[in-house]
């Protein structure tokens, strides 16, 4: 038996487009999804693993200097105007935890370009 929901969502996705179940903001926007089956036979959908970029690779924009009471979801909207952007900052500077990357004030983040775009610095 046909499921009405998935055809219609066979309909409505463009094709060759791959559907994601995140927004383009994401950091798991553009992964693909693999399933396997568990001991019981159930269906188990997952991520696939997001291999972290290499931040040399990364075109720096900008430079912020940590101040007293930074935070990486202000940083974000400061400079790309979305919070939920935080993750490319961790990205570009591959912190062992994110606190880290606030605590010292006086620290220098690099503000990157997505992975993959080239750029001129302070454009």
């Amino acid at each position: 038996m046909i499921d009405p929901q998935q055809a219609l969502q066979a309909l409505l996705q463009p094709a060759g487009l791959q559907q994601t179940l995140f927004p383009p903001n994401s950091r798991y926007h553009g992964i693909a999804t693999a399933t396997l089956l568990d001991g019981d036979g159930n269906l188990v959908i997952y991520l696939k693993r997001r291999f972290l970029p290499n931040p040399d690779a990364l075109s720096t924009l900008y430079e912020h200097v940590v101040e007293q009471g930074d935070r990486l979801d202000n940083i974000a909207a400061a400079y790309f105007a979305d919070a939920e952007l935080f993750w490319r900052i961790g990205d570009a500077n591959w912190p062992m935890r994110p606190g880290e990357l606030t605590e010292t004030v006086g620290k220098r983040l690099r503000i990157t370009l997505p992975e993959g775009i080239a750029g001129m610095p302070n454009a």
